[in-house]
């Protein structure tokens, strides 16, 4: 980790390019500032990630009886390799903004812009377990990706004195959970991009498309649901202590990592969760789960904001 090359990094993006974000500073600042961690994995720790997607598909395919697959790019990484993996995502993300440019000190802003994105995928490539990447807003025919950050993993797992195979084959299910939603429903990237288009057109005409968030917010609480939904039904073992654990670290840390979880939306990605579960709980006890998975045959099967909270409603609706 060396703090001076990332202090560097940021400070000469204000000196070059015209772009609003040094996107090269970002990766070199962030890398610059995070231990990438060990990758020497064993044979049998190798062998085991393997072991636990595959089982993971076989059991939530079985469970939800959807057919899916995994991505053919599944990869264990280091902290950087996830940096590096994640810059391209938050550039497409940005394009509109970096198209319209700064208007005033455009040096300044381009500094900031470098040094908050360096600072946001640090943080968040010191914390991230697993990844299932649905390469929303990207061009061409790339697959998903599936992405597992093994030092965060270890590291982990030990400071929650958990067992480690335990713990990773957790998060395989977990991830693996939301590949079966987007290889059961072909359209729900598009569903999500075009939502996230309009929000970020409208932000940066300096508008706000309130429609838009509600709609991809409503969209993501039953993605995120649904995986917890399945999580619960396909995991073969008890996770209670796992969840437990790992919810008391989140919400612990100094000031600065509070403060970073917040500017983040991270609670928000927790209520999502919560309020998602609870919706497809409801489904799942009346209906079963393969009720529950019909959200995933087309746009209009998806519950309105109204619904996740009156689940009775959609299953009304749905599956009458």
């Amino acid at each position: 980790m060396n703090l001076f090359r990332s202090v560097r990094a940021v400070a000469d993006a204000s000196a070059t390019g015209s772009g609003t974000i040094d996107w090269d500073a970002v990766a070199e600042a962030a890398k610059s500032a995070t231990d990438p961690g060990s990758l020497d994995l064993t044979d049998a720790e190798r062998a085991g990630y393997a072991a636990d997607v595959r089982d993971a598909r076989d059991r939530l395919a079985a469970v939800a009886e959807v057919e899916f697959d995994v991505p053919e790019v599944v990869e264990v990484q280091n902290r950087h390799h996830w940096i590096d993996a994640n810059v391209a995502t938050f550039r497409r993300v940005m394009v509109p903004f970096e198209e319209h440019g700064p208007t005033v000190l455009p040096g300044f802003t381009r500094a900031v812009n470098t040094g908050s994105f360096a600072f946001v995928l640090s943080f968040l490539g010191n914390n991230v377990l697993g990844q299932y990447d649905p390469l929303l807003l990207a061009d061409g025919d790339d697959d998903h990706g599936l992405y597992f950050v093994h030092p965060n993993i270890r590291r982990v797992a030990d400071s929650l004195d958990v067992d480690y195979p335990r713990f990773r084959r957790w998060i395989a299910f977990h991830e693996v959970s939301h590949a079966a939603e987007f290889g059961a429903a072909p359209w729900l990237s598009t569903h999500l991009e075009s939502r996230m288009q309009r929000g970020v057109d409208a932000l940066v005409d300096g508008d706000l498309d309130r429609d838009a968030f509600r709609e991809l917010d409503t969209a993501m609480t039953a993605v995120e649901g649904y995986a917890e939904l399945l999580m619960d039904r396909a995991f073969d073992d008890d996770y209670e202590d796992l969840r437990r654990k790992l919810d008391e670290r989140r919400q612990g840390g100094g000031p600065v990592a509070k403060l970073a979880r917040r500017l983040l939306g991270l609670g928000l990605k927790r209520r999502q969760y919560e309020r998602g579960a609870r919706f497809f709980e409801h489904v799942a006890d009346e209906r079963g789960v393969v009720a529950a998975s019909r959200v995933w045959d087309h746009p209009e099967n998806l519950p309105t904001d109204a619904e996740l909270d009156a689940p009775e409603r959609w299953v009304a609706r749905v599956s009458p």
